[in-house]
């Protein structure tokens, strides 16, 4: 499928993005040659929320560049810490980023509505790793994912644009080394329809948001199956029961 579309006006307009662009497309162009396709599930305007696999600690450019070439502007959750640190803090901030809260479970929760209310009024979309690390899956398959993306969706009434890539383990493998050559490597990105949660809006309790990560940790799966030619397993790996910890480096 095309990807080309006319330039939003969130693109258009001057912001710190454009000469952090300058700097990122190229140098990501000389890693991966990007294939984008389903390009017209992500909205032209609007706020929305992006969910993406995640296997290599590169494949964040990669859904950068692949969001920029579509017309928006890629904005992340980051780690509330790093927005107090000089300098990155107030890239971050200038950019768009959206901090996350770590605090307690209340915090978060007011948190993610403010953050909800904020990108509905400013039109703005956000991609957020279901995840929240890189798949502990020996075969690198999207794992269970936490509720974080849909307690954003939901609260904001946004819609969920999964996605899912493949091919960066070339460039970078799982808490790998970034590998320089050759350059160019495919790198495939496919975008899928928004995915429908109405029923689990009207009750936001723990077993509903859960219920709704599994819709969309399962559609990301569907997606990587299609650019990987085979079927995701039946279920998503848990860390937990293989005495894996969720966040921080993968041990061996």
């Amino acid at each position: 499928m095309g990807t080309r579309r006319r330039a939003s006006a969130e693109k258009s307009r001057p912001s710190a993005f454009w000469p952090a662009a300058a700097v990122v497309i190229p140098a990501v162009g000389w890693f991966a040659k990007i294939e984008i396709e389903g390009g017209e599930h992500l909205p032209e305007s609007g706020a929305y929320v992006l969910a993406p696999n995640h296997y290599s600690e590169f494949d964040p450019l990669i859904t950068a560049v692949a969001t920029w070439r579509l017309g928006r502007a890629p904005r992340f959750m980051a780690k509330e810490s790093l927005f107090r640190v000089p300098v990155l803090g107030a890239l971050l901030r200038a950019t768009g980023m959206i901090p996350v809260a770590r605090a307690s479970t209340a915090a978060a929760a007011k948190q993610t509505i403010t953050q909800a209310k904020e990108l509905v009024e400013s039109g703005r979309g956000v991609i957020v790793y279901p995840e929240g690390s890189l798949t502990r899956d020996p075969d690198m398959w999207p794992m269970r994912g936490k509720t974080g993306a849909v307690r954003l969706a939901l609260a904001g009434g946004l819609p969920v644009i999964p996605v899912a890539t493949w091919g960066v383990q070339e460039i970078m493998p799982r808490y790998g080394k970034l590998r320089l050559f050759p350059p160019r490597r495919r790198v495939r990105v496919l975008f899928g329809p928004a995915l429908d949660l109405e029923e689990y809006r009207a009750t936001r309790t723990a077993t509903n948001l859960v219920a709704a990560t599994d819709v969309v940790m399962a559609d990301i799966s569907r997606l990587l199956g299609i650019l990987r030619g085979q079927n995701p397993p039946a279920e998503r790996w848990d860390p937990s029961v293989h005495g894996q910890k969720e966040t921080g480096r993968l041990e061996s």
